[in-house]
């Protein structure tokens, strides 16, 4: 490689994973599962023999960050991706084109998360512009994160 060329890997922390391997029979009810490449929460999980004795799961989940409802069949022997899912909560500094801008724990700011769609949403802007401090709860996951719950910042 010559001096120009250099390779950047992107990452997502320290070193972490975007999802890790998990036998299908070990899928919980509200245990998260990757479907159909979308980060779930299991709403529903059913065994059944299939029809050569081997088990099947019978997985009903919803997009943790669309809501939308996805199913899927697979042997129980076999592994299906599970994603890393973390929840931070952030207190909010400010409201703007559709943004917010959070402080970390570490003090700086975080400006990149976007205002959620529907009554969540509505709240931060109201309870925001009526000059109340809030505390947001940010999940991650796969790359991808949402604001999922609004709550008034505790006072120092």
């Amino acid at each position: 490689m010559s001096e120009e060329e250099h390779e950047t890997f992107e990452s997502v922390g320290a070193g972490a994973s975007l999802t890790y391997p998990m036998q299908c029979s070990a899928l919980r009810k509200n245990g998260f599962v990757v479907i159909k490449g979308r980060p779930c929460k299991i709403i529903d999980s059913t065994s059944k023999t299939g029809k050569h004795g081997h088990a099947k799961v019978n997985l009903t989940a919803t997009d943790i960050f669309t809501g939308k409802k996805l199913e899927d069949v697979s042997p129980s022997t076999h592994n299906m991706e599970v994603p890393n899912v973390t929840r931070t909560e952030y207190n909010v500094l400010d409201v703007d084109d559709g943004f917010l801008s959070l402080m970390t724990d570490a003090g700086t700011t975080k400006d990149d998360v976007k205002v959620p769609e529907g009554d969540i949403g509505k709240q931060i802007i109201d309870d925001f512009a009526a000059g109340k401090d809030l505390s947001v709860t940010v999940i991650t996951a796969m790359g991808e994160e949402a604001v999922i719950a609004v709550k008034d910042a505790p006072k120092a």
